[in-house]
């Protein structure tokens, strides 16, 4: 994993827009889950999910970092008590973002209510944009993915997809300290805007246009 300040990444973040936010190189991708820590001990044991994990429902991944604070109540709320870092093969996350069906019909790809129904029913990726939110847990303009996964896609994610399992439950208590100091010195995982595939954009609604930053 590489690091870098909240007030260092935040300079090069667009503050509004559907934009994935994510720690990545040309081989993989890194997202975040948090769990009890019976399923995390297994994950980081095994360096593949198993044990108490559930393949019968959805399980939903978040390549935002601070997302996933947000979600988690940095690691204070029950049953999310350990947050892992799950780097994935880069494309299995870009079939992941081709295959993906928006949650709402609104705004989406498809050109009928009817299509999006059919599509939703069958397919095995659920794709949501949610506000993004600070170190505070406010929300920000700027939307933030995640996805949700069952059946197929969901027991390759578990295993064959899987590059390496981090528990970073250390890591957000010590930052979560530095959150209530103000900031200054919050450390995050390195973050920058990742650029999928032109298909993989447009079926995920990324927003292209010149976007405002924290320049």
């Amino acid at each position: 994993m590489r690091f870098e300040t909240y007030t260092e990444q935040i300079i090069s973040w667009p503050t509004e827009g559907r934009h994935i936010l994510a720690q990545s190189d040309e081989t993989s991708v890194v997202v975040y889950q948090a769990y009890r820590p019976s399923i995390a001990d297994q994950a980081v044991a095994h360096q593949r999910f198993g044990g108490d994990f559930s393949f019968s429902r959805m399980s939903w991944i978040k390549p935002n970092f601070l997302w996933m604070m947000f979600r988690c109540g940095w690691a204070a709320k029950e049953g999310q008590e350990r947050v892992l870092a799950i780097t994935l093969k880069r494309s299995f996350f870009e079939g992941l973002l081709l295959a993906a069906v928006p949650s709402g019909f609104h705004g989406s790809c498809f050109d009928s209510k009817e299509a999006w129904q059919l599509a939703i029913q069958d397919s095995e990726v659920r794709l949501q944009w949610d506000p993004d939110h600070d170190p505070f847990g406010a929300p920000v303009a700027r939307r933030a993915i995640q996805l949700g996964l069952r059946g197929d896609t969901l027991a390759e994610f578990a295993t064959d997809a899987v590059l390496r399992v981090e528990d970073m439950t250390a890591f957000v208590h010590a930052q979560r300290a530095n959150v209530e100091g103000g900031c200054g010195r919050l450390l995050l995982p390195r973050e920058r805007v990742y650029v999928p595939g032109q298909a993989a954009a447009r079926r995920v609604g990324l927003d292209t246009r010149p976007s405002s930053q924290n320049l």
